[in-house]
């Protein structure tokens, strides 16, 4: 199965080399000076370099967003840019072969690249793109000789004749080759790399990341005048993907350099298939028409709101996405009843902690504010205090509550503990009452979602924290193994909220007894 693979990833390359040499036929009649005035202008502009020497790619006129990422690539020596585009928005083309060629042969700016794919056969299909443009495109060969030296893409490497390396490896692979030796990469590109099967799988999802940022950052030469140029690009399907972790880590590090003044290096480039789904105006006009992506999208909603504008959606099975509606909360003093409802599990950095504000009014639960994230006791805390600060909860009459029918007084003194740095205490108190089964709870919530009386803040709607407790909402299932803290936090809330309105509205009534009874 292996041998009939390779060879028909053989014979996919040789199909391929024959497009190429088909598709660059030269003028060769063209003088030495209008040859090079000719190279001079193309050179001149990445995009109509693109346009002339890959003619077999460049059959739709490229988009406005293909040149500021190439431009912005191109003109910065060390910059980490994530290419955030649709499946089929030619990323890979100009990530892994228009803008790396065109710092080797027209700007002089590419000694050593290092391609990553999913696997190490795709990475190496990948690099063959680039051999294949080096060894078999007239007009590349025309104006520029023939480059290639020794090595195969078939191998994992090559060099050209002026020392230029490529070298590929698969995702997760030890990069030790290319941090061996004097010369280090200057271009490192990471192609395509998140696999749907893993995506829901907490500890590859963060080992990839943590090898992202680990092992291959450090190939980059270390010195201060070192050219580094990093680019990711895939498409962002999945909320647990690599790439979303990217481009979490990426944004939060422009704003520590923005906020200290230090140029900004890392940006994330974000290009849907269409401006909305309303009018499905394309952002690519010269390769699809709003036509075209309308019908994709009847086609399949879901699977084109993930693929085509980055949205994770997830599609419920009990909990369902047309159960999820946002809106403009109440200012927190009109609400009835109002609660803070914590699930932090026992485990320090496993499971979620989750804490939720919901306002009850009326029939309607309105969830305040969120916090869902994989971290520890002490930062939810910190949360907790912050919001307590920032909202000037103070102000209003909230039950502060905590679930869990063990260790609830080291649970309680992770948050005094913030208190006695803070020298005021919120009075949160444990709720120790015995519950059903965790999925019978979170289950029993099902109705309030179903008339539409939760409702989540529209002004968190953009936050991770949210995202990613609407998340557990959908992939709650019977048996499933994915996170429910959230759901369970927000059940506290509900119940709490529902006891304390009972509570309230429950009027004794008193009678006489009578003789030979015993009445209450």
């Amino acid at each position: 199965m292996i041998d009939k693979k390779w060879e028909k990833l053989l014979a996919d390359y040789e199909r391929h080399t024959k497009r190429i040499r088909k598709a660059t036929s030269v003028n060769i009649n063209e003088s030495t000076i209008d040859r090079r005035n000719r190279i001079t202008a193309t050179e001149a502009d990445y995009i109509k370099w693109f346009t002339y020497y890959f003619p077999h790619y460049a059959k739709n006129e490229c988009a406005d967003f293909h040149k500021k990422a190439a431009n912005k690539i191109i003109n910065n020596k060390v910059i980490r840019y994530l290419m955030e585009w649709y499946r089929g928005s030619a990323k890979s083309v100009h990530a892994d072969v228009g803008i790396p060629l065109y710092l080797y042969l027209a700007k002089r700016d590419l000694f050593f690249m290092l391609l990553v794919g999913e696997t190490e056969p795709k990475a190496k299909r990948l690099l063959g793109d680039i051999q294949a443009e080096l060894q078999y495109n007239e007009r590349i060969k025309n104006d520029y000789g023939n480059k290639l030296k020794f090595g195969d893409w078939a191998s994992g490497e090559f060099a050209t004749i002026d020392d230029v390396r490529f070298l590929c490896i698969g995702f997760g692979q030890s990069p030790r080759g290319a941090r061996e030796g004097a010369n280090r990469p200057d271009y490192i590109v990471i192609d395509d790399i998140d696999n749907k099967k893993h995506v829901n799988n907490d500890r590859l999802m963060s080992d990839g990341e943590d090898w992202v940022f680990e092992d291959l950052m450090k190939c980059f030469d270390s010195s201060e005048t070192a050219t580094q140029r990093f680019v990711f690009a895939n498409n962002n399907f999945n909320r647990n993907s690599i790439t979303n972790r990217v481009k979490l880590k990426f944004e939060a590090a422009a704003k520590k350099f923005k906020a200290t003044g230090e140029p900004i290096i890392h940006h994330v480039h974000k290009v849907c298939a269409v401006v909305d789904v309303t009018n499905f105006e394309p952002t690519w006009k010269a390769r699809a028409s709003a036509k075209f992506w309308q019908n994709q999208y009847n086609e399949n909603w879901i699977s084109f709101l993930r693929e085509m504008m980055h949205q994770h959606v997830v599609p419920g099975k009990i909990f369902k996405n047309e159960h999820i509606q946002h809106g403009k909360v109440l200012p927190l003093s009109q609400y009835d009843a109002l609660c803070l409802y914590g699930d932090l599990s026992y485990k320090e950095q496993g499971d979620y902690k989750a804490m939720v504000l919901v306002g009850k009014k009326g029939k309607a639960y309105h969830y305040i504010y969120t916090f869902c994230r994989q971290t520890s006791r002490a930062n939810a805390a910190i949360w907790l205090y912050d919001l307590f600060e920032n909202k000037k909860l103070l102000d209003y009459n909230i039950t502060y509550k905590i679930d869990g029918l063990f260790a609830q007084d080291e649970f309680i003194n992770d948050f005094d503990a913030e208190g006695d740095k803070r020298k005021y205490y919120i009075a949160i108190t444990a709720d120790k009452r015995p519950k059903e089964a965790k999925y019978d709870r979170i289950e029993s919530t099902l109705g309030y979602f179903e008339r539409r009386w939760v409702m989540w803040n529209e002004k968190e709607k953009e936050t991770n924290d949210q995202q990613q407790a609407i998340d557990q909402y959908l992939y709650f299932e019977k048996g499933s193994k994915a996170h429910d803290d959230f759901p369970d936090a927000a059940h506290g809330a509900i119940d709490t909220l529902n006891r304390m309105d009972f509570v309230e509205k429950f009027e004794p009534r008193f009678v006489p007894r009578s003789a030979g009874k015993r009445g209450y």
